[in-house]
C-alpha cells in the first residue's frame, strides 16, 4: 500500500462565546472506501478512503466524545487519501469494509498519516481563534546555573 493522493475537502473551525479549558478529545473516522480510476497505475488498483478528523473541546465522558451541546471549540477536517495498492490486497480492503470494519495494519498507517497531515494546520487554526492546541508545543526553558 503506498499514498499517492491527499485531499482536504472541508476544513472547519469554530469556538463558542462561553469557551473555557475543558477536556480535548480527538477522533478519526472512516466514512467511506471505494476503488478509483487511475490511469497510469498499471498493475495496481487505486483505493479512496474518505474520512472525517476532529478535535473537540467539550465536557464530556473519558470513553467517548462530549455530545454536540456540549462542545464549546472544535476544529473538524474532512477529505481523501488515494492509495495504490496490489489488487489482492485491495479486494481485502473492500470485504473488510463491507463490514464497515478495518484491519489494524491497514487502519494505523492512515490514522497517523491523517494526524501528520492535519495536525499542524490544526494547531494553526486553533491558534487563530483563540482555542488551546491539542498538541504539546516544546519550550525553551532558561538554563539553570550550577556554581
Amino acid at each position: 500500500m503506498q499514498i499517492v493522493g491527499f485531499n482536504l475537502t472541508k476544513i472547519s473551525v469554530e469556538r463558542s462565546s462561553n469557551f473555557k479549558r475543558v477536556p480535548i478529545n480527538t477522533s478519526i473516522e472512516f466514512t467511506n472506501i471505494e476503488k478509483e480510476k487511475i490511469d497510469v497505475l498499471k498493475d495496481q488498483e487505486a483505493v479512496k478512503v474518505n474520512f472525517k478528523f476532529a478535535i473537540l473541546h467539550g465536557e464530556g465522558d473519558q470513553n467517548s466524545p462530549p455530545k454536540e451541546e456540549d462542545i464549546l471549540g472544535s476544529a473538524k477536517f474532512e477529505g481523501s487519501i488515494i492509495l495504490s495498492t496490489e489488487k489482492e490486497e485491495a479486494k481485502k480492503i473492500q470485504k473488510s469494509w463491507k463490514k464497515k470494519e478495518l484491519e489494524p495494519a491497514f487502519q494505523v498507517p492512515l490514522y497517523n498519516f491523517i494526524l501528520r497531515k492535519c495536525s499542524p494546520k490544526a494547531v494553526q487554526l486553533a491558534d487563530d481563534i483563540g482555542l488551546p492546541s491539542h498538541l504539546q508545543i516544546p519550550q525553551i526553558k532558561p538554563r539553570q546555573n550550577s556554581n
